[in-house]
């Protein structure tokens, strides 16, 4: 091949690969460009404070850090969607992601309440623990792929009290005939006591209480107790919140929808996500501190414990139960077991650091 030749070949090889340079970075910079709108409905009522106000934080967030590439329109519960249509409306793809807590799922998903909450489980940071550092984020998106679903964990409600009572829990026969209102396994335990138990949205809870529909509920502490009026319409409020020690909220996105995100603007919506988780842990408990003080000085409310004989009946039947939910199908039962391998291997690391330093400060 002679001189010229071969720089003939150079320079259409050279054209070529500009060619392609610059085809790929038009390629680049147009996926850099392109804008996203998702739609999320959430099971809390408008402007409802720490959970939905928390939510709208979140969609702020992604904003700011996918620089407006990704906007989230939120819908609080029945604005687009009913409170407890959240997971079927991100599953089917109607909506691309919904903020709720997967308890609610357990007639669809049994093996889903774990991911919340179970009686006598794990505190909010024991949750966290087993979801960043074990295999309960893994499990959980194992759980919910054939739902066409990826979890989150995006918020917790931090350890609940009891519950609201019309009657006195002295003992466990106390429960037989009573009408709660209480959702996941917990609910499945106060039935086993005797209970009748019904799963309300928060809207419904206080006019059921009032009108003697429910002769009780639980909702989650302090600060939404009494911003949903329930000490008007209830005599007793109890503690402590053994069915949930340390509740997690979920975002769930639609698979198909995700995967249609640059990888950036996933990363970031795992960045805004776990700020969600651990803000809303802090707001629950700075404001629920703060509201217990306004219940005992204010409201002149009593708070009562639940005996030690019931919640040692509760803890019995709590065990019973799990293991018979658990027992309904392979994945709950794999779920179950790896939850309380991880429990009891925390246990006695939780015994001589917080539990023994709590026993002594307070």
């Amino acid at each position: 091949m002679d001189r010229r030749s071969l720089i003939k070949k150079g320079a259409v090889a050279a054209g070529a690969l500009l060619a392609a340079q610059a085809s790929t970075g038009n390629s680049v910079a147009h996926a850099a460009d392109k804008k996203y709108r998702w739609r999320m409905v959430t099971s809390w009522p408008p402007s409802f404070p720490i959970l939905q106000t928390g939510v709208e934080r979140f969609a702020k967030r992604v904003g700011e850090l996918t620089g407006g590439r990704l906007t989230i329109q939120v819908y609080a519960g029945g604005e687009l969607v009913p409170a407890l249509g959240v997971f079927d409306a991100v599953s089917s793809g109607s909506v691309q992601c919904g903020h709720s807590a997967a308890y609610y799922w357990a007639g669809k998903c049994n093996a889903a309440q774990w991911f919340t909450s179970i009686p006598f489980g794990l505190d909010a940071q024991g949750m966290n623990d087993w979801f960043y550092f074990g295999n309960g984020l893994k499990l959980w998106e194992e759980v919910y792929s054939k739902f066409n679903l990826i979890p989150r964990p995006a918020g917790n409600t931090g350890v609940q009290m009891g519950g609201w009572f019309n009657k006195k829990i002295e003992k466990m026969s106390d429960f037989k005939g009573l009408k709660m209102r209480i959702p996941g396994l917990g609910g499945k335990v106060i039935g086993k006591a005797g209970a009748a138990v019904t799963l309300l949205p928060a809207g419904e809870i206080y006019t059921s209480l009032e009108r003697g529909v429910i002769d009780a509920t639980e909702w989650i502490g302090p600060f939404h107790d009494i911003r949903m009026g329930f000490y008007k319409v209830a005599k007793y409020y109890y503690a402590p919140g053994w069915h949930e020690p340390g509740s997690t909220l979920e975002l769930i996105m639609n698979k198909k929808a995700y995967e249609e995100l640059p990888q950036d603007i996933k990363a970031a919506i795992d960045i805004a996500a776990a700020e969600l988780n651990v803000q809303m842990l802090s707001e629950f408990e700075t404001k629920n501190a703060q509201a217990l003080n306004e219940l005992l000085k204010d409201k002149k409310i009593k708070i009562l414990r639940f005996p030690e004989e019931v919640l040692k009946g509760l803890r019995k039947l709590s065990e019973e139960t799990i293991s018979e939910i658990a027992s309904k199908d392979p994945l709950s039962k794999k779920v179950n077991h790896d939850f309380q391998r991880f429990k009891k291997e925390l246990n006695p690391w939780n015994r001589l650091s917080e539990k023994a330093y709590y026993d002594f400060i307070l």
